[in-house]
């Protein structure tokens, strides 16, 4: 939702932009990418502050946008269990990132299914999905597993906060922001944990500012999120979970959320057919006029 391709030619930035990083590089065993242009622009972007060359780094880290946009549609299951009782949010879920698609299938219950088409939100009743917002939880998960390979989108900014503890470690941090107007939540924010070590993300905080929830402005409280552990997926480097704590005070308070990731398989093979709005399906859009 976020992605906006910009089209440049690769040979007018051999000598005027830095190069891609090592694993997005072409060479004879890394032939060109279809999405090489993509990928030049996205470095070039990231390129441009010590704060953006962060990320650039925990995406190469993490497997490199070559690896992220080549490998096909991603598949996994995605199951968000709220620690406090309330409806679950317990999906599988296929993504192209490529062009921010969704297809969900509930888990309980295969027949209700929802997506985005990369235009519109839909589910098969144009209703919520066991109290889902077809809108906003389309791409939720999509952006949350898609770190940090989804900051090479445009419209996205970088600023150094000064290094932070966390569980031990002192990190990297960098917060994100968004320019007005791109996606539905531009007033979204992302405080990024990148290990000075690894490079990769370990943590973010995060708020969410989702007009169909907020139609007045305003937005959830800061949350922690805390990967419980990483799994390598053909060359791509992908959360097995998190644990969602409620921030107060410069410091993580009570969970709230526990979630697993698992099951992940890119598929190459799913066209564009596969994430268009099934035949029977309503539009669901619940963001104010």
């Amino acid at each position: 939702m976020r992605c906006l391709p910009l089209l440049f030619f690769v040979a007018l930035f051999a000598c005027t932009t830095p190069q891609a990083a090592e694993s997005d590089r072409v060479t004879q065993e890394n032939p060109i990418s279809p999405y090489q242009d993509r990928i030049v622009a996205a470095t070039t972007r990231l390129s441009t502050s010590d704060p953006a060359r962060k990320v650039l780094r925990a995406i190469d880290a993490m497997g490199g946008l070559t690896k992220w946009y080549g490998n096909g549609p991603l598949y996994y299951h995605f199951d968000y269990q709220p620690l406090d009782g309330s409806t679950p949010r317990n999906t599988y879920v296929t993504n192209d990132y490529r062009s921010a698609k969704a297809v969900h299938l509930y888990a309980g219950d295969s027949t209700l299914r929802f997506g985005f088409d990369g235009k519109e939100a839909w589910s098969m009743t144009g209703e919520k999905v066991e109290g889902m917002s077809p809108r906003f939880w389309s791409l939720t998960p999509y952006y949350f597993v898609g770190l940090p390979f989804v900051l090479a989108d445009a419209g996205i900014n970088f600023a150094a906060l000064p290094p932070a503890e966390l569980n031990g470690t002192t990190y990297d941090m960098v917060k994100v922001t968004f320019d007005a107007g791109t996606g539905d939540a531009s007033g979204d924010y992302y405080v990024l944990y990148l290990n000075p070590d690894t490079g990769q993300l370990d943590a973010l905080r995060y708020v969410v500012t989702y007009p169909g929830y907020f139609p007045d402005g305003g937005s959830t409280p800061e949350k922690l999120m805390v990967l419980t552990g990483k799994t390598t997926v053909e060359g791509v480097t992908l959360p097995a979970g998190y644990l969602t704590s409620m921030w107060n005070a410069g410091a993580a308070s009570e969970p709230v959320t526990r979630i697993t990731v698992s099951d992940y398989a890119f598929k190459p093979e799913l066209g564009d057919d596969f994430f268009a709005r099934p035949a029977g399906a309503k539009v669901y859009n619940d963001l104010p006029e």
